[in-house]
This record gives structure tokens, C-alpha cells and sequence, in this order.
């Protein structure tokens, strides 16, 4: 006789921080709490949850009943809580002091607000890394849960994952469960019945003395909030279909984590290798490689042989979202810089504002991207860097540091510049370019450098003239397609839309006749960086300064020549983007929107005012210039189809040569309520 398959049923709920509060209701409505109510009918359905910590408490706040609910089904033994980073940190990627402080913040937190301090632990995009045990372990986990395509990239086979492994590091050991990959494809998208069919076809024939675990732990918002899916699991009824056929099976127990943990033995050690799900060893990769990634898996598909050798095609890894994405890797090492600077603070100079805006500069979701906008999304990034520049000028009022410095950020071979005078900072890269890329206002708490290079993406390829679709299954029959499976263009994009940019997005890049101006570095001070290029027929000099809430600008042209159009490019990242609280200000009137076209031709003074952004920017030029400005746009894919995001607003000046200094000034103000 066959004996019940012990069902280990979780799900993960995560909403990035700094996302729309509308974007949050709607997922509260379409998702957690349908969810939550539907369990609530079901008892004896164990299941297990794992909710982020700034979600939590969000939801604790906006939504009290339903998290009232919650808190009375983990009280009647019906929800195992799991732990995690407080606010969903990729735990490899931070401090070992960050991730203890991290699991321990949230950990404390579950135990206050819900009744239960976790046994086990949801890793961020299920990236394992070998150096998180110890802190893990340090911070009472004892168990967490992977992909079973980690345990087969170790050598393990399909048939030895029906219980969990032990592995150790540095003295610590960790339990570790391989989440069913068939599972997390077949809920909730394939028929109820269909899905419990096959759970039940896990049962073991009771040859062994361990009860056989099928493990699922899945985002929750596939239940709802993904396409086609609110309609398919709670309008035709699937979550309760499926509930009601595991309650009613004899070959399936519904049971906690921690129960089948205490109950069974491990299965043996283990050494995983440092890996995520499968779809994330494509989408780190550079286009190049994640192209002859696609190709060979599509090879092995169509030849027959991918779902036995899967796990020998491996792609790369997490962090190589740093090496990809310059953007990504800058604010990366910006948090790790504030990082040691909050560590070494004594204590007793240490807050807890501090403290949570250092823990919400590392959440994850805007240091990548994949299926999801990540990094292409400028409210995410802008999210990062509000909490950066916050904790910087908390930081420097306990321990002040130099108004000039110079080091190597990021770790690519080219030393940086930092200027700042407590109310503005500015760096510049000392390299050719000589150009502003983060730029930073601390009354706004706002970077006006944060904007994104367009570069070439691996699933261009998809993208049609005019845009396509591959519609979801209608038919209950048949179940409904993932979003993993969906081409959708949300508006028409072409070909110059997916066109990688020849040069930075940062501010006052120039050109003489269109053609791109290579600078060297002359000298640095406390307060001005200069920069020259020199030609046979004229000279450059350029100068930042900085003064109060000011930043200037200076170009001089000498030489033996001076013709030609001068222009210099100014990439903004206005919060507001292309809505309808970001305007232009020009001689009282309002000529136009961030998200509009805009020509002036003797311009010496422009204001650019968001909402957003609590404040406005007012440009000032010492001689009349010609001015461009326009939305500057990228092209990502998302779950509900491939998109155009703006990233800044482009300001191009231009002005004749024939002036011997033109002098341009960018004057920061924070907006006052009448």
C-alpha cells in the first residue's frame, strides 16, 4: 500500500519598496486578501507564507482586518511563517552584518506582530549562495527552501528529491528543501483536479522509511495579480477546486515545514552550487551569451534531451546583473560604501532611521531585471537612492567627510570625483567624457543622475513592428498560459525604440559639430573639478563648481580658431517622468510636459517643476542658447508585455562658439507651500 504524500504547500508574497500605493491596492484586492479569505475556510489545509517585511507592515497598517486574519490562522495552527532579509535583500550581496541584522529585524517582527518566530527562511529569488549559512544559522534558521534544479546542478537525480539535505558551512549546518519545479509550473495554471492528480502521483509505495514530501513555494501573486489568473483561480473557482481535492484525497496530507522537519531525517549532505531558478541563468547573461544560452537550450529541447541534461546547461549567476548593468553595479557599491560607514559608527551614534534606510537601500528588486521592470523601473531605483541620499547626510552630520575625494567606486579601473558641500553633491567620473553622473540633493533626498543607459536586451528578438500577442488559454479545460509564456507589446515600438545608446546618460556630455568632445582631467579642489580638450584649431576648458543649493558649469574656448555649434547634453531624472505633474516654466507660461517635445531658441532661463519630487530645478545660461528638450525612453519587457519607460528628461543646449565663456547653472529649490 502506498502511504500520503506530505504536501508542503507555501507561498511568497513580496511587493518592492517604494512600488505605487495603487499598484499595491490592487494586489491586496486581486491577491492577498482573496487569498487569505479563502484559506480561511479550510483549516486542516496547512500551508506555510512567507509576506516581506515592508509589505507586512503595509498591509498591517492599510489592511488591519485581513492581517488580523492571518494572525488568527497562524494562532489555530493552520500557517507556518517564514523568515527572510526584512526588506527582501539578495542576502549574498550584502554584508554579513547586514544579513544578520536583516533576518534578525524581521524575524522579531513576526514574532511581534503574528505570534511566531520562523524556523525557516525564504531566499530572495531563491539565489543561494554557500556564505549565507552562517548568518542564517547564527539567527535561529534552520531550514530554507530552493529549486530542485539547484540539488540536479549538484548531481542529485529527480527520483533522490522526495525529503530535504543537510549541508554546513564554516561549523554551521542548514536544512535545505528542493521546491518541485513540475509544481511550481502546474499551480496554478494547469486544472485543479490535473494538479492534484499529480501530487498524489508522488505517493511513495512505502519501500522506504521516509514519507515522501512534495514541496511547493511559489510567488503568491501568480494567484491573482499575473495575468488571467484573478478570473481562472477565484472566479472559476480554482483555489477552492484544488483545496477541496487535496482535503479529499487519501494519498496527499497537507502538512508544515517544521512538522515534516521534526518528523523525518535528512536525507544526506549536500553542496549546492551558487545558482537561482533556471529562467534567472538566462536573464543575467549579456545579450550576446544569453542569446547562445537560448540557442543551445532550444537546441537541446528540440532534440529531446533538456529535461534530463537541464541541469549541466548553466547559465550565470546573480550577481552578474552588476557586470551587466553599470547602473545596477554603482548604487550596489554606493550601499556597501554607506554600509561600512553605519558599521563603523559607535554605537551609541547609530539610529534606527539610519538603520532602515540602510535596510531599505539594499532591497532587490531594483538591482536586477528578468521577467519583471527591476532596474529598467525609475520609482524602484529612485526608492534606493532616496533612502541612499538620506542615510549619506544622516551619516555625514555624526561624521563628517572630506568636501573632496577621490576612489575607484565601482571597481572598474577609473577613479571618480566627489564634490559636495552638504546640500549638493556631485560625481563625476574622470574620464573622457567629463560628465555628471549622480548628482544628488539632500534636502530632496534625490538623485537627478538616476537614469538608465539604453543597451541591447536578449528578448529584442520578440519584439515585432507594431507589436504582437500570444494570448492565454479561455478554456478551464485546457488552464491558462504563464506569464513566462506571454509576448505582449503595450504600445508600438520600432526599431530606433531598442537602439543601444553610443554614449552615457549622464549630465553635460558635449559635442563640437555632433561630434563627441574627449576631455582630460586638469586639476581638483575642495570645491571646482576642471576638465580641458584641446584641438589644432581650439581649446576647452571646463569647470564644475559649486556653490550653496548651485551647481555652475563653465566652458572657455580659446585657440587659434573658434567656429563651430557647441552643445552639451543634460540627462535629468525628474520623478514625475512623463505624468502629468512634471512641467517646463518658461517666461511665466508653461509651454509644455516632461513627456513633450520642447524648442526654444534663445533661451537663458528654464524651470523645470515636479510634484513628485517636492521641488524644481531653474537653468540659467549666461548668453541665449538653443534648446532641445525631450523624453528620453527604454524599452523592457515585463509580465504584462514589452513597454516604454522614460528614464530622464534630455536637455540639449546649443550655442555658437563665438562666445568666448558660456556659463551654465543648475539651481536646486525645494518647493514652498503658499
Amino acid at each position: 500500500m502506498s502511504r500520503p504524500v506530505s504536501l508542503l504547500f507555501g507561498v511568497h508574497a513580496h511587493q518592492p519598496v517604494g512600488n505605487f500605493p495603487e499598484v499595491l491596492a490592487d494586489a491586496h484586492l486581486r491577491c492577498y486578501q482573496p487569498f487569505l479569505q479563502v484559506l480561511y475556510r479550510y483549516p486542516d489545509f496547512h500551508f506555510a507564507v512567507h509576506f516581506s517585511g515592508w509589505l507586512l507592515d503595509y498591509l498591517i497598517a492599510h489592511y488591519p482586518d485581513d492581517m488580523a486574519l492571518l494572525r488568527e490562522m497562524v494562532e489555530r495552527g493552520q500557517v507556518e511563517l517564514f523568515g527572510a532579509g526584512d526588506t527582501e535583500p539578495v542576502l549574498a550581496v550584502i554584508p554579513y552584518h547586514d544579513r544578520i541584522g536583516q533576518i534578525e529585524t524581521f524575524s522579531k517582527k513576526l514574532e511581534k506582530r503574528m505570534g511566531q518566530r520562523p524556523k525557516g527562511a525564504w531566499l530572495t529569488e531563491r539565489v543561494w549562495e554557500a556564505t549565507v549559512v552562517p548568518a542564517l544559522v547564527d539567527c535561529g534558521i534552520r531550514y530554507v527552501i530552493v529549486d530542485d534544479y539547484h540539488f540536479l546542478c549538484a548531481g542529485k537525480t529527480a527520483a533522490q528529491l522526495k525529503g530535504f539535505y543537510s549541508t554546513e558551512e564554516d561549523t554551521r549546518t542548514l536544512d535545505i528543501f528542493p521546491i518541485s519545479e513540475a509544481l511550481r509550473y502546474k499551480l496554478p495554471f494547469s486544472p485543479a483536479s490535473e494538479a492534484v492528480a499529480y501530487i498524489e502521483s508522488l505517493a511513495d509505495n512505502g519501500t522506504t522509511d521516509t514519507h515522501h514530501a512534495a514541496v511547493y513555494f511559489d510567488d503568491i501573486e501568480k494567484f491573482g495579480i499575473w495575468p488571467e489568473t484573478y478570473q481562472w483561480v477565484y472566479e472559476k473557482g480554482w483555489l477552492e477546486q484544488f483545496i477541496q481535492g487535496v482535503l479529499a484525497s487519501s494519498k496527499i496530507c497537507p502538512m508544515h515545514y517544521r512538522d515534516y522537519h521534526a518528523a523525518e531525517k535528512t536525507k544526506g549532505i549536500v553542496y549546492l552550487p551558487t545558482t537561482s531558478y533556471i529562467e534567472m541563468n538566462e536573464w543575467t547573461l549579456p545579450v550576446e551569451s544569453a542569446n547562445a544560452y537560448a540557442d543551445l537550450i532550444q537546441q537541446a529541447k528540440s532534440a529531446g534531451w533538456f529535461e534530463h541534461k537541464k541541469a549541466f546547461l548553466r547559465g550565470g549567476i546573480w550577481k552578474n546583473f552588476f557586470s551587466r548593468y553599470p547602473e545596477s553595479n554603482w548604487m550596489h557599491k554606493r550601499m556597501l560604501g554607506l554600509s561600512a560607514r553605519f558599521a563603523a559608527l559607535a554605537q551609541k551614534q547609530r539610529t534606527n532611521e539610519m538603520q532602515q534606510k540602510l535596510y531599505q537601500s539594499q532591497a532587490n528588486d531594483a538591482y536586477w531585471h528578468g521577467l519583471f521592470g527591476g532596474l529598467y523601473l525609475p520609482h524602484l531605483r529612485r526608492a534606493i537612492y532616496n533612502n541612499i541620499v538620506a542615510l549619506e547626510a544622516l551619516l555625514d552630520a555624526r561624521a563628517p567627510r572630506s568636501e573632496f575625494f577621490t576612489q575607484d567606486t565601482d571597481l572598474d579601473g577609473v577613479d571618480e570625483a566627489y564634490i559636495q558641500n552638504g546640500v549638493i553633491q556631485v560625481i563625476l567620473k574622470l574620464d573622457s567624457n567629463a560628465c555628471i553622473f549622480e548628482l544628488d540633493v539632500y534636502p530632496l533626498k534625490h538623485n537627478f543622475g538616476d537614469t538608465l543607459r539604453c543597451q541591447a536586451e536578449h528578448y529584442y528578438h520578440k519584439i515585432q513592428p507594431g507589436g504582437h500577442s500570444l494570448p492565454g488559454h479561455d478554456n478551464q479545460n485546457q488552464g491558462i498560459a504563464s506569464a513566462h509564456d506571454r509576448i505582449n507589446c503595450k504600445q508600438e515600438i520600432n526599431a530606433a525604440d531598442i537602439q543601444a545608446d553610443d554614449h552615457p546618460q549622464g549630465m553635460f556630455v558635449d559635442r563640437l559639430d555632433g561630434v563627441f568632445i574627449g576631455y582630460q582631467h586638469e586639476s581638483s579642489a575642495t570645491d571646482t573639478i576642471s576638465f580641458q580638450a584641446e584641438n589644432a584649431a581650439s581649446h576647452i576648458n571646463k569647470n564644475f563648481a559649486l556653490a550653496d543649493n548651485r551647481l555652475q558649469v563653465t566652458y572657455h574656448f580659446s585657440g587659434k580658431e573658434r567656429r563651430g555649434v557647441f552643445s552639451t547634453e543634460i540627462n535629468l531624472a525628474m520623478p514625475s517622468c512623463d505624468g502629468m505633474g512634471g512641467r517646463y516654466i518658461n517666461q511665466g507660461k508653461i509651454p509644455g510636459g516632461f513627456g513633450q517635445l520642447l524648442t526654444l531658441t534663445k533661451m537663458t532661463e528654464i524651470t523645470l517643476d515636479d510634484d513628485t519630487l517636492g521641488g524644481h530645478i531653474v537653468l540659467k545660461t549666461s548668453s541665449p542658447v538653443k534648446l532641445f528638450a525631450q523624453p528620453h525612453f527604454s524599452v523592457s519587457q515585463s509580465e504584462a508585455g514589452f513597454e516604454k519607460i522614460m528614464q530622464a528628461v534630455t536637455l540639449l543646449l546649443e550655442w555658437p562658439i563665438k562666445y568666448r565663456e558660456l556659463v551654465v547653472t543648475l539651481e536646486f529649490n525645494v518647493n514652498t507651500k503658499a
